[in-house]
């Protein structure tokens, strides 16, 4: 009797050894994941690009001093709207001792010079009347003494001018700074009290103000040199601002840049776009802009997501594998377009029927519109 359990013990091991290697054995074959498949489907692609940079006004004015002083009044604030002529700022001539000392000294040799003049003129006036003296003679004196007149009034002008900052004693035409544009005070870079210089050959001279008309705007970015050969102007863009949210202004470009910037390495070339100001809207100058530039747009063309793509590493052609069974994939290389970094062009190789493999799997594809990606998502939750 034992014997016989003995070997009836040891059948049962052998059996369940042999069901568990045909199990493992099973369960082995089968893939441990499944691939979801997807069609291919016709939209719209738009390739498109953004340009980073900012909101400036077209035209900018700096108002600088036609005279070297001081600071006396500021009149305006920034922010103003002002008109040409209105008066931004005075300034107090202080003027140069040295010149001021020459100035004076040349006044005086004037003085003298006259004097002389005067003299001689009288005396030879009299010979004249009495006929001891040419007529041409008394011309060249009378010359003379016109001459000692005008160098005393330039003298004169010239250290009124040094002392005071024009001449005739009026200190409104130097003295006076006024906007010479109509538009808005951006920018009044100094204080009353500071120093400020003229404009000349050798010096640019101190910006008093800066005018500007926010009414028009233009759009200045960069865009990099593989995308610059594909802009065309006149191409619309569509302007968002950092500071204003939800709003999107139009602009039509205007300007691309013929040489290129290397920043980072990478060349970036320069662009701007007339920008149409809404009423509604206050644009403050040097508002942070995105540019959204339309490079190439194709509709109801066949299109698959982008993520089912693979590229061979030694030809770098693109292929994907389509569904010949359960589970059940070949691989088959096609030709691609256009893409939009979500889905691209199929150009040949797939149809609509084809069902393609998802590489993959950590979430969903949605492929469709808007709207039925939203009611899948609440289904979801």
């Amino acid at each position: 009797m034992k014997k016989i359990l003995k070997w009836v013990g040891l059948g049962v091991l052998i059996l369940g050894a042999l069901w568990a290697a045909v199990f493992f054995i099973k369960s082995n074959s089968k893939s441990s994941i499944e691939y979801e498949t997807h069609n291919p489907f016709i939209a719209s692609i738009e390739k498109k690009t953004v340009a980073t940079g900012k909101v400036i006004p077209e035209d900018e004015i700096e108002i600088k001093p036609q005279i070297s002083g001081i600071i006396d009044k500021i009149y305006l604030e920034e922010g103003a709207e002002v008109k040409a002529g209105d008066l931004i700022a005075v300034i107090k001539v202080v003027p140069n001792e040295q010149a001021l000392n020459q100035a004076a000294g040349r006044v005086r040799n004037a003085e003298l010079a006259l004097n002389n003049a005067t003299l001689e003129f009288n005396r030879n006036k009299s010979l004249f009347d009495k006929g001891v003296i040419s007529n041409q003679d008394f011309n060249n004196q009378q010359l003379t003494f016109d001459r000692a007149k005008q160098e005393l009034t330039n003298a004169k002008a010239d250290y009124q001018i040094i002392r005071l900052g024009s001449a005739g004693g009026s200190t409104s035409a130097n003295t006076n700074i006024r906007a010479t544009v109509d538009g808005t005070l951006l920018e009044i870079p100094v204080e009353e009290g500071d120093q400020v210089i003229q404009s000349n050959n050798f010096n640019d001279g101190t910006t008093i103000a800066t005018i500007a008309d926010l009414g028009k705007m233009i759009f200045e970015g960069k865009v990099d040199e593989g995308e610059v050969g594909k802009l065309g102007l006149g191409m619309p863009l569509k302007i968002s601002l950092g500071a204003v949210e939800g709003k999107e202004l139009d602009a039509k470009l205007k300007f691309i840049a013929p040489k290129g910037v290397e920043e980072a390495g990478a060349v970036q070339f320069k662009i701007e776009g007339d920008v149409e100001i809404d009423d509604d809207i206050f644009i403050r100058a040097g508002y942070s802009a995105n540019a959204s530039l339309t490079l190439e747009k194709k509709d109801s063309i066949l299109v698959i997501p982008e993520a089912l793509l693979q590229f061979d590493k030694d030809t770098n052609k693109a292929y994907v594998e389509v569904a010949t069974g359960e589970q059940e994939f070949e691989r088959r290389e096609i030709e691609i377009g256009i893409s939009d970094g979500i889905n691209v062009e199929i150009l040949s190789g797939l149809t609509e029927e084809d069902k393609v493999k998802q590489w993959n799997k950590t979430e969903p594809i949605k492929i469709g519109t808007d709207e039925e990606n939203e009611d899948d998502t609440e289904e979801e939750a």
